[in-house]
């Protein structure tokens, strides 16, 4: 259970926060006003524009302190509290600033739990308020009552109660500068509904946000002496790339030493696609055959082969080195010949220094060639799948319609399984922070949520989500709130009529499949209809073209829902464990 406070007098203001002298006090001035209005003043200081919520009694004051606020902070209201909870993960991803969701006590918090244990493994940062039952009345059993932090500690940076008024003001900020400071991630506070509603002053808050450590200048001299002596080195950039804004610093080092990079997660875009650097077609032979692997910026998880490298036709294994935005995002089970941590922008404009101060500077153009080559290669096979006149409709066509549209700031959200892997094979961004995927908590239900937060963050952008008809099922009641909010997004939904990620495993495994079939061509445009929006099924492969014209056009929440074939599985090496 967790600490209890002495009953305090519920004082139901609703008065703003108000700047009051201190006195000449060089510190400035306090803020005052009830507990919702000091949240969102604290909030507002660390860039937050918009709170993400579901209704709910135990957090009334921060709408009333949004409501108020001068000028008001914006609201967006969701028919589920996962859904408010992944916009807050995606505004988190999109923005680099913490995003923001409010969830009331009880079930409105466990409901936002899954997107906060996404954050958590993604990186994401984000401040999730729940609701709390009043202090005054706890261990009496009010409704809701639950000692929520230690349920989320496990899956967030910091987990804490807010336990008076006067907590809320230096327990926001914390929540925001940690959530926000690398290795960024999910913090969680509630606060006792009594409390929310009771009036509070605080002095001002101190300005300046979070940076990441000064990397070790000798141990990017040792990446590259190391880079010196490879012959077929290769670097890896993830999400933390675009995280810590080290996105120019990357596509530099990239330019300037000739190295071929591979990009993953919302590290893809950092090398704009069809850069000639740019070798991720290449995944396969860059990765099996190196004889150096550089990976900045994300977890040498299953992803990446737990961080082995090397072995394949032949080849020796590869020497592998580590960087990460935080010490303890340094990889712990893989075997390193080095690694180095700290604000990513310094390691990598260190490290392109270092490589130009080599006394021998290498030579990778036949390795980079025969990449090159690979690359060319697969871009001719895809081009058959991209164009497949298969009936059903083979997954890849969608795609071979839907990236020719793709402005070169459209921002793509992937929320599936099998469909989703086609679009990381066929999508490659042309600018960073333009993609979004579930990462490696791989958590269906995320796409609405996700949506709305990049209609709202790039308001003049192409927004596309695509949906497995798996997906779709967690959350596409929440197109209502896309509608009443104004919010057109284009929604692709591959229907395949089945969980084709789980379908195919099981056949393989027992010969057989259960609970892996949904039903067959289940018109999930005519969900959309009635919920406000508009969309059409497609089942024909010339149509697919016409149909993504309508949707970019249409001005509103627009599904098109194409029938595929079930038996056009993506092909995996590995299912993740």
């Amino acid at each position: 259970m967790s600490e209890t406070t002495e009953p305090t007098e519920t004082a139901r203001r609703t008065d703003q926060t108000t700047a009051e002298p201190t006195d000449g006090q060089s510190e400035g001035p306090t803020l005052s006003g009830h507990g919702g209005a000091l949240a969102v003043e604290v909030a507002r200081s660390h860039g937050v524009d918009t709170m993400f919520t579901l209704s709910g009694a135990h957090v009334f004051p921060m709408y009333d302190g949004a409501v108020k606020a001068d000028p008001p902070m914006r609201l967006v209201d969701v028919r589920h509290e996962q859904t408010a909870a992944f916009a807050a993960e995606a505004t988190g991803k999109l923005t680099r600033t913490p995003g923001l969701a409010v969830l009331t006590a009880g079930p409105g918090v466990t409901n936002g739990l899954s997107a906060i244990a996404q954050a958590q493994f993604a990186g994401s940062p984000m401040v999730v308020v729940g609701g709390r039952a009043p202090a005054n009345r706890w261990g009496s059993g009010s409704l809701q009552e639950l000692d929520q932090p230690p349920i989320i500690a496990p899956v967030s940076k910091l987990a804490r109660t807010l336990h008076t008024a006067a907590d809320i003001v230096p327990g926001m900020d914390e929540a925001f500068r940690v959530a926000g400071s690398p290795h960024r991630g999910p913090v969680f506070v509630d606060v006792p509904m009594d409390e929310f509603f009771n009036s509070a002053q605080a002095p001002h808050l101190e300005e300046g946000g979070p940076r990441g450590e000064d990397p070790d200048p000798e141990a990017i001299s040792t990446i590259a002496e190391l880079l010196g002596r490879a012959e077929r080195p290769v670097l890896i950039l993830g999400t933390d790339v675009w995280a810590d804004g080290a996105e120019q610093a990357a596509l530099d080092l990239v330019e300037a030493t000739g190295l071929p990079a591979i990009t993953n997660g919302m590290g893809r875009g950092v090398v704009p696609g069809g850069h000639p650097q740019l070798v991720t077609k290449a995944r396969g032979q860059a990765l099996g055959t190196c004889d150096l692997a550089i990976v900045v910026g994300t977890p040498l998880d299953f992803r990446l082969g737990y961080g082995v490298f090397g072995g394949k036709d032949g080849a020796p294994m590869a020497s592998v080195v580590h960087v990460a935005d935080s010490a303890g995002q340094v990889s712990g089970h893989a075997e390193l010949v080095a690694s180095v941590h700290g604000d990513l922008t310094a390691v990598l404009d260190g490290l392109r220094d270092a490589v130009d101060q080599l006394v021998r500077r290498p030579d990778w153009g036949p390795w980079v060639s025969g990449l090159q080559e690979t690359v060319a290669a697969a871009v001719a096979r895809d081009r058959l799948l991209l164009d497949a006149e298969a009936d059903p409709i083979h997954p890849a066509r969608i795609y071979g319609e839907l990236v020719p549209r793709l402005a070169d700031d459209a921002v793509v959200i992937g929320d599936g399984g099998d469909f989703v892997s086609f679009a990381g094979k066929f999508v490659e961004p042309k600018r960073p922070g333009c993609w979004l995927d579930p990462g490696p908590y791989g958590c269906l239900g995320a796409g609405l949520g996700a949506a709305m937060a990049a209609r709202i963050a790039r308001p003049s952008s192409q927004v596309v989500l695509l949906l497995g008809d798996g997906a779709a099922g967690f959350s596409l009641m929440d197109v209502d709130s896309l509608v009443r909010q104004d919010l057109p997004v284009v929604m692709v939904c591959g229907n395949n009529s089945a969980w084709g990620l789980e379908k195919g495993p099981m056949q393989m495994l027992y010969g057989y499949d259960v609970a892996a079939d949904l039903a067959p061509r289940t018109r999930y445009d005519e969900v959309v209809k009635a919920l406000g929006g508009a969309g059409e099924t497609v089942s024909d492969p010339r149509q697919i073209g016409a149909a993504l014209d309508r949707a970019f056009a249409s001005g509103v929440p627009y599904l098109v829902n194409v029938i595929t074939d079930v038996e056009a599985a993506y092909p995996r090496a590995t299912f993740g464990i």
